[in-house]
This record gives C-alpha cells, structure tokens and sequence, in this order.
C-alpha cells in the first residue's frame, strides 16, 4: 500500500483542524506566546519576497537549535555568500536571539521567519513562495505535514545535529512504518553520537552519518568591544567568578557558596547569569533576604565595592560576563537539570566548573575533564573549594582556561563536514561576469 495514504491523511486532517489551530495561535498571541505583529508568517505568509538564486531553508525548534545552527549558516555564508539562508524557528524567544545577531551585523545573508504551522494551506503557501533548493532540518523536530509535503515536492532534506534517545526510539518503535517514512524524507541524517545514530537507523534512517554535535562547534559568543572595556574599568582587579545560565534553587546555593568565600577574598564580586533573564527580580528577592548585597543588570543598578552578587538578567549578553570572568561554573548542573553548554566559556579563555548532572554534555564534559580543562565538583562544598584554589592560583586558572579553549577549539570540524554536505545539493558558483 503506497505510502501517500499518510499524506492526504494529513492533509484532510489538517483542513479539518485549521479554524482551532488559527484560534490557538491568536491566544497564543494576546497571551505573548506568539509576536502578534508577525502571526501571518505561520500561516505561511512571507514578510519579503524571495531573493533571485539558490536559497536553504534551514529549521530549528527553539533557541538552542537556532544558536546551534548559527555557526554553520555563517560557514555557508562565507563559503557562498550568493545563496540566501532562510531560518524558520517557532518561539518569540528564538527570534528575538536571531534579529540582534543580524543587527549586530553578526549574521550575513540569514533571513528569519517564524515555521508555518503543520496544516495544509499553511504549508503549501510557505513552499511555494520560497521554493527552497535545499532543506537543513534539525535535531528531532519532526513535522509530518511539512516532510511529507518536502517528500512529495523532491525537494533534497538533510536532517543535522539529529538526536534520539532510547526512550523516544521506543515511543517511535510503536509505528515503525511512520517512523521509517518520517526519517525517509532526509537524504542523509547526520547523527550527534553514535548511540543517536545507531537508534535512527534502527527506526529506518536510510543513511546515517555520526558528524558530532553542532553545539559544539560555534565561534565565540559576542560581546560589544566598548562595553567589555567600560566593565574592565570599573571591576579592575576585583576577585570574581561566574555562575552562568542558572536554574532555581541554584542561586541560593551560590550565595551560600559567596558568603563562605568572601571572608577569605575581600571585595569578591558573584556574577549571576539566569538561564531565563525574567526571574532577575524573583532571585534578587530570594537572595536579598540572606542578607547579601543586590544589584540587577535589568535595573540599571550600579556595581559598588559594596555589592556582593550581580544579577545579570538580560539576554544575549553571556558573551559579556564570559570575557569578564577567569572563572565560570555551569548552571543546571547542581540540580537534576542536565546543564548547559561548557564549551561556550570554554571558547573565552574560562577555567570551566561543573556540577555532576552534566548529562545533556556528556561528550563535552569528558573531553574537558580529559583534556584539562574543567573541575567536576559534587555539591556546594566542594564548588567552594574549588574557586578557593582558582581564584588564589591565577597560574593554575590560566592553565585550565588554556586547555579549555584548546579542546573547544577542535570541535569545529564538523562545520566543514555539513557546509560541503549542502553545497553538493547546490548549483556550482557560476564566474563573475
């Protein structure tokens, strides 16, 4: 039996579902859930018209797909800066990170746009207004409507940075032959690890490749060169660490860590970088009533020799406090949480600190460790501990931070392996006239 019963399936679903779907996104809207100015995008409505030449349509979910697939679009834009880079992402938040890095000038030849939802009309005015040469999806954000309507089109898929857990292996394990047509609309499926790529093909990936995870592979994090130097100023030789991209109940742990280091390094100034900027207030209230020295980034409020713990509750600046402390320790990492990503303060001359849930970078926690780059520590005690050695010992942090960038650094090949996997689907630069 043809394998299209699941696409017209889709299709006469989908039409049937289009008023509720319409419905939810505008609640989704008035709720802050959806940029309202820009709803028609996911119904497929284009906010420019399509540039003349090649174009890649590449998609990622959320907004640790979208910086993930940053550092290739830019490798492709400099490998052809003729070819248009079309990104779909489908969160406010992702968006927002996307328009400040073309702002920024730091991303060339990137269009955004929010991804259609998965109904028909949708889908269908998406495709044909863009007519993508080429398709980089990423991670496991699986569409049916859209790969199916990318199947039926012809149109070359390469799935990127493809992931899949055994408890997900096991969810699809239940529809096999859906799971093997989903995974047919890819080409090739570039698989993070070889436990990811063993999984895809045991759901029916035709051709997998393990190529490494892309979050591991990106240029430094930006960070505007004058604020850098106002900051550097104003801390001089102020003892500091960082505590970047944390969860709740983390902070309290890092003030108690604070108040038993602060006797023993005078004018120890705590850096605070929540992984979500909105709770800067929320933790400043928690911490404040342990008796510490508040200021928030997000009130302008200024640094003293007085204050014990900053709050930098803005997005986008990590790249900032990365350039400004010696020394960082991962958030989400001294809860069940899985961490975040190490090689980023790695990339900036950091001796890296994590706590023991660092499963979402397992790789990239056992190549620090290995390479000498990073301190694994088990709880509060032994993170005090720890930045009491760094922070007396700038030689042996510099060594740490030197490892760090080196073993970072060699994580980039990857880049070249999925930037020569796309041009090949592309027409060959034709000569200048």
């Amino acid at each position: 039996m043809s394998m299209d019963w699941r696409r017209l399936l889709w299709r006469g679903t989908g039409h049937l579902l289009a008023p509720g779907v319409h419905l939810w996104l505008r609640r989704r809207a008035d709720a802050g859930k959806e940029d309202a100015a820009r709803l028609p995008e996911r119904f497929g409505f284009a906010a420019m018209a399509r540039p003349q030449g090649p174009l890649i349509w590449c998609h990622g979910a959320s907004v640790g797909e979208a910086q993930a697939l940053l550092p290739l679009l830019q490798h492709l834009h400099a490998a052809r800066p003729e070819i248009t880079l079309l990104l779909t992402t489908g969160t406010v938040t992702s968006a927002t990170l996307v328009q400040q890095r073309v702002m920024q000038g730091l991303l060339r030849g990137v269009i955004h746009q929010f991804v259609p939802v998965d109904i028909p009309h949708a889908v269908d005015r998406f495709l044909d207004h863009w007519r993508p040469d080429l398709v980089l999806w990423s991670e496991s954000d699986f569409w049916p409507g859209i790969l199916a309507e990318i199947q039926r089109r012809d149109i070359p898929a390469l799935l990127v940075n493809a992931r899949m857990s055994e408890r997900s292996c096991r969810r699809w394990s239940l529809a096999p032959q859906t799971a093997r047509w989903l995974l047919r609309s890819f080409r090739t499926v570039y698989a993070q690890t070889a436990q990811d790529a063993e999984r895809l093909r045991r759901l029916g990936a035709a051709d997998v490749i393990e190529a490494g995870n892309l979050k591991e592979a990106a240029p430094p994090l930006p960070a505007n060169a004058e604020t850098v130097m106002q900051w550097q100023m104003t801390l001089g030789n102020r003892p500091r660490w960082l505590a970047a991209s944390t969860h709740p109940s983390e902070e309290t742990q890092i003030a108690d860590v604070h108040r038993a280091l602060k006797s023993r390094f005078p004018g120890l100034l705590t850096i605070i970088a929540p992984r979500h900027p909105q709770r800067g207030p929320e933790i400043a209230a928690a911490l404040n009533a342990a008796d510490c020295s508040i200021a928030l980034r997000s009130r302008s409020e200024a640094v003293t020799e007085a204050t014990d713990i900053y709050i930098a509750d803005t997005l986008g600046e990590l790249g900032l406090w990365y350039r400004l402390c010696p020394v960082v320790m991962m958030g989400g990492s001294l809860i069940p949480h899985g961490g975040q990503n190490p090689l980023e303060p790695a990339r900036l001359d950091c001796a890296v600190l994590f706590g023991p849930a660092m499963f979402n970078f397992s790789e990239a926690v056992a190549g620090l460790l290995e390479a000498g780059g990073a301190m694994q520590v088990r709880d509060g005690a032994e993170l005090t501990a720890a930045l009491s050695i760094l922070l007396k010992d700038p030689a042996k942090t510099a060594k740490i931070a030197t490892a760090a960038r080196g073993y970072a650094g060699g994580q980039n090949r990857i880049l070249d392996t999925l930037r020569d996997a796309a041009l090949r689907f592309l027409p060959a630069r034709l000569p200048a006239p």
